[in-house]
């Protein structure tokens, strides 16, 4: 690494996210760490001591614009950038769209979806303004790929991967400024636990023809011989990301694990790292090369 950038991670309370602000830290960048409910900070803050890095942890509600905004201004104030947007910061999703509640869509939309647009129109105009930055959106598979009972996460992914293609093929040439989308199978954290919580807490599936299916959904996962384990942990997930952080030239969607470059070859064979669609795109629609 040659020069320390300044980095904000959103959704650091856990997880993926705590990995992914000590990891960056530890590669000698400023990391403004961030998460809606600063009473969870106490896993991120531990981490950080045992691991002897230094954090900048901050408030930030994706679904707050007036968060998110006060967050960025005080970076800019304090560093005069902001080299790397990670948006991290999402929840999971179990149900089917019939029984889901216009509320569950709403909010798994609003935090999945919008959250990303937000804190990515609040950092532009800086990152454009200087004429460079990076921002990472963390998507899942499930932003290639849709699958059973997840729909409804799924379109919030898939949403995220068509608004960072979106951006990378105007805004990127033009502006120096590149554009990533990351894609993680299952990662062995808190996460899944939250999503099956969530599901229980609020009733769980009903008794009706979906209730089988469900059963033989999860059956099926857990038979199935992959070749390679679904799972990875946060760390080398977090690994993954933070290769695309220190890449010269960022692809512009990346898989994290060998599981997820299995589970969606079919879609990403031809162009496994999206540059070709990036610059078919820029070339036939700006007539840039």
């Amino acid at each position: 690494m040659d020069v320390a950038k300044t980095i904000l991670i959103t959704g650091c309370s856990s997880g993926l996210g705590v990995a992914l602000a000590l990891g960056a830290a530890k590669n000698g960048h400023k990391v403004y760490a961030t998460m809606r409910n600063l009473d969870k900070r106490r896993v991120l803050d531990a981490a950080a001591a045992e691991a002897g890095v230094d954090l900048e942890v901050r408030r930030l509600d994706v679904q707050d614009m007036a968060s998110i905004s006060a967050v960025v201004d005080e970076i800019i104030a304090n560093d005069g950038r902001i080299d790397t947007l990670i948006n991290n910061a999402g929840m999971g999703f179990v149900r089917t769209a019939e029984q889901a509640s216009e509320e569950e869509m709403q909010q798994v939309t609003d935090i999945n979806q919008m959250g990303v647009m937000r804190c990515t129109k609040a950092v532009l105009p800086h990152m454009r303004k200087a004429r460079s930055g990076h921002v990472i959106a963390v998507s899942s598979v499930g932003g290639l790929v849709g699958q059973p009972f997840n729909e409804i996460y799924c379109a919030t992914k898939f949403a995220v991967e068509g608004f960072i293609e979106g951006l990378a093929s105007y805004v990127g040439p033009a502006f120096g400024i590149n554009f990533t989308v990351v894609e993680p199978g299952g990662i062995a954290s808190e996460f899944v636990n939250n999503v099956m919580a969530h599901l229980e807490s609020t009733g769980g599936l009903p008794e009706d023809e979906y209730l089988p299916l469900f059963g033989q959904y999860r059956d099926t996962m857990g038979a199935t011989e992959w070749e390679h384990s679904p799972y990875q942990t946060a760390d080398d997930a977090a690994a993954a990301v933070l290769e695309v952080v220190e890449s010269d030239d960022p692809p512009v969607r990346k898989r994290t694990s060998p599981w997820a470059e299995e589970i969606c070859s079919l879609k990403t064979s031809a162009d496994p790292d999206g540059k070709k669609m990036q610059a078919m795109v820029v070339s036939d629609f700006l007539g840039l090369k």
